[in-house]
């Protein structure tokens, strides 16, 4: 199977990398990759939200799958080209992309499946801000209702941030999504679905707010980490019987089958899960360490979800143990951060089944040098027998990586293993 990945993270870097580890795959292709993608597979400089130019490319190296590794294409409908280019495609329509495109749309799908999800207003009108800021509270959850690279929420209780943001969101022309605060700790729970298929990946919890003890504004994810010892396997059950079950029939129901990885973010609270968000893709960092523990051959599992047997394929294995991502993070991240600084210490690391450097946003000088490109620049994947084991090799790891200004949160997973998490 000859395989083409669209993205240029660390996402797709530990997409590639799983991808490299299945012997179906003969041939790997990335479009546009990064600096260490390329060291994995073919690289192109193509857009990825250019329908067009990836459907040559696809055609051109004879691709039997291609993955598409962001929201944003998927948004604006990739995927649907390259199907009608007659080749298979993980990654939903962008009728289906929809349920992370919009907000106010997945409430709409979630409010029609009966699934539970915080209270909700769009507020369109600067005007109407204010009013609508005084139906909610003591704690502001203020969104911004399109695609803001997991960047676009505040969750504050001064509620002059909150009208700050909102104001903010709706000068630059975006709607805005209100919502009441949901409580408990956050899951992230990956579904591979096939119309109303599902099957269940690894649970994990994502950080995403830039410092340690969560402070700070929010980022795309700081680190996550799998499994979840705090989590009952029942409670992973309700979540695909009672969330993603629902809301993939009611997308079928709609015209609008999701056909890829369905991402269901919730809030674990007393009265059950609640859904926080939906995405449309595999989501990042969470992927990295999920697919460290994968057992199964990658590349079965996500053509038989683009090709509509998902339902003949078994179950996907795993591997013992605890994984773990660390993201190191330019200056200023995630503010405009700091570009072209020399990276030293990340090596190849890529083989290391126990503390593996995944590129996200990187590039290579000229002269050899590798250098951020990007706010998110690295990633560490540490992999133990449990959290305690992986934790330590992704830290010792991290440690010996030198980027100046650059920074990390040292304690992504530290409350699971402290046992602080309480459902």
């Amino acid at each position: 199977m000859r395989v083409l990945v669209i993205g240029s993270g660390a996402r797709e870097h530990a997409l590639v990398l799983a991808l490299r580890r299945d012997p179906a795959v003969t041939a790997l292709f990335a479009a546009p990759g990064n600096a260490g993608i390329a060291q994995h597979a073919q690289v192109r400089p193509v857009d990825p939200c250019a329908a067009e130019d990836v459907v040559a490319l696809a055609t051109e190296v004879d691709a039997d799958l291609v993955v598409i590794g962001p929201e944003v294409p998927l948004v604006l409908g990739v995927a649907d080209a390259v199907r009608v280019a007659g080749i298979a495609c993980f990654g939903p329509s962008a009728a289906a992309a929809r349920i992370e495109g919009s907000k106010a749309f997945a409430k709409d799908v979630m409010a029609a499946a009966g699934v539970r999800t915080a209270h909700s207003e769009v507020v369109d009108n600067p005007a109407e801000l204010d009013d609508a800021l005084d139906r909610f509270g003591p704690t502001w959850v203020v969104k911004d209702d399109g695609l803001a690279a997991g960047k676009g929420v505040v969750v504050t209780a001064d509620r002059s941030a909150a009208r700050d943001h909102g104001a903010e969101l709706l000068e630059q022309g975006h709607p805005v999504l209100l919502e009441s605060f949901l409580d408990g700790p956050e899951v992230s729970l990956f579904c591979l679905v096939d119309g109303e298929t599902v099957v269940p990946l690894l649970p994990a919890q994502d950080h995403k707010r830039v410092g340690d003890g969560d402070t700070g504004p929010n980022t795309g994810g700081m680190g996550a980490y799998t499994p979840l010892p705090w989590l009952p396997e029942s409670t992973v059950t309700a979540i695909v019987e009672d969330v993603v079950k629902p809301v993939a029939a009611e997308l079928v129901r709609r015209g609008s089958g999701f056909s890829g990885l369905l991402y269901a973010g919730l809030a674990i609270g007393a009265a059950g899960p609640a859904v926080v968000e939906f995405n449309c893709r595999f989501g990042d960092p969470e992927t990295q360490a999920v697919l460290a523990l994968l057992d199964s051959p990658i590349g079965e599992l996500l053509n038989a979800t683009a090709t509509g047997t998902l339902a003949q394929v078994a179950p996907p294995r795993w591997r013992d143990g605890s994984a773990i991502t660390v993201v190191l993070a330019a200056e200023n991240y995630p503010g405009r951060p700091r570009l072209g600084d020399a990276i030293s210490g990340a090596g190849e690391g890529a083989l290391d089944e126990h503390a593996t450097v995944l590129h996200a946003g990187t590039a290579q000088r000229e002269d050899g040098a590798l250098v951020s490109a990007g706010g998110r620049v690295l990633n560490v994947v540490g992999v133990g027998a449990d959290l305690i084991e992986a934790r330590t090799r992704a830290y010792d790891r991290i440690a010996a990586i030198k980027l100046p200004g650059s920074h990390y949160r040292t304690d992504i997973g530290l409350a699971a293993v402290e046992d602080r998490i309480e459902v």
